[in-house]
């Protein structure tokens, strides 16, 4: 553990001086900002020379791998040919629709070692969300493949990334540097990524190449330092995938993603088993999921060292039932947002104890907590709004100056809108959304600490709590309930159970019981669609 000066706690992080939480961890040295440098010029200088033979990635679903010389080859190809070809150079922006596969890490590369913004995008999405998207980042050209080109605007002439073309993009230049290598700066924009739009409109996070390459130095320093394999099921369209993913390669990993198999636990179990993969990337219903594997798919995961799971709270119960049935592997959460990447997490056996804790402040990264009404600084274990500075955090929202000051204070602090608070040993613990909080008569109730709850009980499979418009006390908590197989339980006991488990004026006062909890692809429960549900009566939907 770093020393941290006399005016900041050693223990929790905090300075009373400046009201200011500061990292515990171990200051990581970064290159100068002054240094020229691309994300992929900084990653390809990490790998060792010559370059290691195994496999760079993987996919799961047809076992096609590509090494790390090809890997580094096709990246300078595709660099060259889509700059001589295709014209894209720096500040240009490239909009990417398509599902995980293995041109799309090489892609990337390319692009961003040409200058070039990356916009990645759910190919789920409708054409209209997608133009909404399209009309927010501004892209001077496309990438897609043949399954979803039709949701690309009509005036659109796209790349296909599963075309012949693309695969002679890929060897055409037989790994040949550009001629004239282009100047990036680490404050220059890599990628443009779009916030999960959960509690309203979509913005466009700008976020710049120093913010990946200081988290991926983090990993580097303070990470294992063996060889990993590691199995990234988000997204590569998702912040956590496109980091994973990123980060993975520079540090030298195997890369294993699902394919075409999809993130079903079935596909997971099996590709993790086949390819003895080290370390799993997943929201936590896939943790949960995997609780639930027979007792010989378990045993043929015996390689599984690590498991990262973020996008959404994990529950106590569900991590120590995960910690019972796979004792050797560590259960690492973390805490992250679009707008300022990786934020904290657990590095150890003894902070993943810490199980209802997101872990501690990363490297260089610097934090308040601050009362949301009066915008004075709390100390340690007072709740209020998370905010940070450091660089990891985004350039700002694309063409919205509105949201980019509401995003950030005078001081450059970003404020994420999520109610947290540390505890003395410097562990940070997310209480909910503050937009989330339920306003019932004159107190605020948590939907988080109503969910970990409910997910509680024997008898639900998981569950979700929005507020409910009330005459009387304006606001009610409402809970979306999802029986387990078998289940006959009633309105009247889910309130039962809960009420003997909380103050009165937290009680859950209205239920629905529902198929399935509508989440985002990373798992965060969509709170809008039901808050919308709640208000519509149209609960049967779902």
């Amino acid at each position: 553990m770093a020393h941290p000066p006399p005016s900041i706690n050693p223990r929790s992080g905090y300075s009373p001086a400046t009201k200011t939480f500061h990292s515990l961890r171990p200051p990581v040295p970064l290159p100068p900002v002054s240094q020229p440098l691309s994300f992929t010029s900084y990653a390809v200088s990490l790998l060792p020379n010559p370059f290691p033979s195994y496999p760079a990635l993987i996919d799961g679903s047809t076992g096609v791998s590509l090494s790390y010389p090809d890997l580094v080859s096709q990246i300078h190809s595709l660099a060259s040919t889509l700059h001589s070809h295709l014209g894209i150079s720096k500040g240009h922006v490239a909009f990417i629709l398509s599902p995980s596969c293995l041109e799309i890490p090489i892609l990337y590369l390319s692009l961003l070692s040409l200058g070039a913004i990356i916009t990645p995008a759910n190919p789920a999405g409708t054409p209209s969300e997608l133009s909404r998207l399209i009309d927010l980042a501004g892209p001077t050209h496309f990438f897609t493949t043949s399954s979803y080109s039709s949701k690309l605007p009509l005036h659109v002439t796209p790349i296909l990334i599963d075309s012949p073309l693309f695969r002679s993009f890929l060897e055409s230049g037989s790994g040949s540097h550009l001629s004239d290598p282009i100047k990036i700066r680490q404050s220059d924009t890599a990628a443009i990524l779009f916030s999960s739009g959960t509690t309203g409109r979509v913005k466009a996070a700008a976020l710049p190449h120093r913010e990946f390459i200081a988290m991926t130095e983090e990993f580097r320093v303070l990470g294992p330092s063996e060889r990993e394999t590691t199995l990234v099921t988000a997204p590569m369209f998702h912040s956590m995938g496109f980091f994973l993913v990123l980060k993975s390669m520079a540090l030298g990993e195997t890369t294993v993603f699902p394919g075409n198999g999809g993130p079903l636990l079935p596909t997971i179990a099996a590709v993790a088993a086949k390819y003895r993969v080290t370390q799993l990337s997943t929201a936590p219903t896939l943790v949960v999921a995997l609780t639930q594997l027979e007792d010989t798919m378990r045993f043929e995961l015996s390689t599984l060292r690590r498991v990262y799971c973020g996008g959404a709270p994990l529950s106590q119960e569900a991590a120590e039932r995960f910690q019972s049935l796979f004792p050797a592997v560590e259960i690492i959460q973390g805490y992250g947002a679009t707008e300022a990447g990786l934020i904290s997490r657990m590095i150890s056996r003894e902070e993943c104890l810490r199980r209802r804790s997101v872990g501690r402040l990363n490297s260089n990264l610097e934090a308040k907590i601050v009362d949301h009404v009066t915008g004075e600084a709390l100390s340690v274990g007072q709740h209020g709004e998370f905010c940070v500075r450091g660089p990891t955090i985004m350039l700002g929202y694309i063409g919205d100056p509105e949201a980019n000051a509401q995003a950030f204070d005078s001081e450059g602090w970003l404020k994420t809108g999520d109610l947290c608070y540390f505890d003395e040993d410097g562990f940070l613990y997310i209480v909910d959304r503050i937009k989330e909080m339920i306003k019932y008569k004159a107190y605020q109730v948590a939907p988080a600490e109503l969910e970990q709850v409910l997910n509680s009980s024997p008898d639900i499979l998981e569950a979700a709590v929005v507020p409910y418009p009330d005459e009387f006390a304006g606001q009610i908590p409402m809970a979306f309930v999802v029986r387990r197989p078998g289940s006959n339980l009633s309105e009247a006991d889910v309130m039962k159970f809960v009420a003997e488990l909380v103050t009165p004026y937290k009680k859950i006062r209205r239920v629905a019981f529902v198929n399935s909890i509508p989440k985002t692809p990373s798992g965060k429960i969509l709170k809008r669609v039901l808050a919308n549900v709640a208000s519509s009566g149209s609960s049967s939907k779902l």
